[in-house]
């Protein structure tokens, strides 16, 4: 029987994680799927880890590694046979009931979907409060994920295979690393509004370390690059949004890597451009919080 979805996970040197995603997928209670397990050139155990569960319905490859997993997605992508694909990163997994609801909203005319997923900080967590909190759909959606901050978490997405074949490739740019998967949602805006938010938790996101989208200044190039991409679609009004909204995205990221500096700069832009009132409050918020801070330190 023809899988209906199709579970790309990209991976590199994960072998431990990788074994608890693949088992939240293997328990899903919609069983009609095939995992796409694409290795990144790990030199762990990973094979091993992948062969140990002896089921039809993984398929393992390896490839010399490339850094980031924009490559190995493409390379899944490729391979899939399902009319639909979910994302799936190697140290995050899933709720049981995560590919059911999926089938539900897509089967009700979806093209994207996504959800919440709770975040964990140690490896034996029981308890999960935090989550990433994705937003409902604002329409046009294509100026929405560069001016309004709509979060679309990667291992909660499901998406239509013929949507991502037309909208291209995921961007293997170096540049992009670690935004590549938000890159790939602006470039799908452009061709459907059907981005349906599935208001459940179903899936949880390791952020205790070792994730490419850690706060970096590599992190505020890379999204810096990402809206040069963009900016040149968007009218005046709109381009003002957006890079008020990069401002503030990158003054949050310096302040969290401790660059009080770049924080303080960048934050007074986005004060002072037409972003989202919620922005501009949050912004006053974080511009005292960074002034305390080396009043303090």
């Amino acid at each position: 029987m023809k899988p209906l979805f199709s579970v790309v996970i990209p991976t590199y040197n994960r072998a431990s994680s990788l074994q608890r995603s693949l088992d939240s997928v293997l328990a899903q209670s919609y069983d009609n799927f095939e995992i796409l397990v694409m290795d990144d050139g790990s030199t762990d155990n990973t094979a091993e880890v992948v062969a140990s569960f002896a089921d039809p319905r993984i398929t393992y490859r390896w490839d010399k590694n490339f850094g980031g997993p924009a490559r190995p997605r493409n390379r899944g992508i490729a391979l899939a046979k399902g009319e639909w694909v979910a994302f799936l990163d190697s140290d995050d997994w899933w709720a049981p009931n995560k590919l059911e609801f999926s089938f539900t909203a897509l089967n009700a005319g979806a093209d994207i979907i996504y959800h919440d997923l709770y975040l964990v900080r140690v490896i034996d967590q029981t308890v999960f409060k935090e989550r990433t909190f994705s937003n409902e759909p604002i329409h046009p959606m294509f100026q929405a994920l560069l001016c309004a901050g709509v979060s679309v978490p990667n291992s909660s997405v499901v998406v239509r295979r013929d949507l991502l074949i037309q909208a291209g490739p995921v961007s293997e740019k170096r540049e992009l690393i670690s935004v590549e998967d938000y890159d790939t949602w602006i470039r799908l805006s452009r061709l459907t509004e059907k981005f349906v938010r599935i208001p459940k938790c179903l899936g949880y996101c390791w952020i205790g370390g070792g994730n490419i989208s850690a706060a970096s200044l590599d992190l505020c190039s890379r999204r810096s690059a990402l809206y040069d991409r963009y900016l040149g679609e968007l009218n005046d009004s709109e381009r003002r949004q957006a890079e008020g909204f990069l401002a503030y995205q990158i003054g949050r990221i310096a302040q969290q890597y401790g660059d009080r500096t770049k924080a303080q700069s960048n934050l007074w832009i986005a004060l002072l451009s037409p972003i989202a009132f919620v922005f501009r409050v949050k912004s006053i918020y974080f511009l005292v919080c960074n002034m305390l801070s080396r009043r303090f330190a």
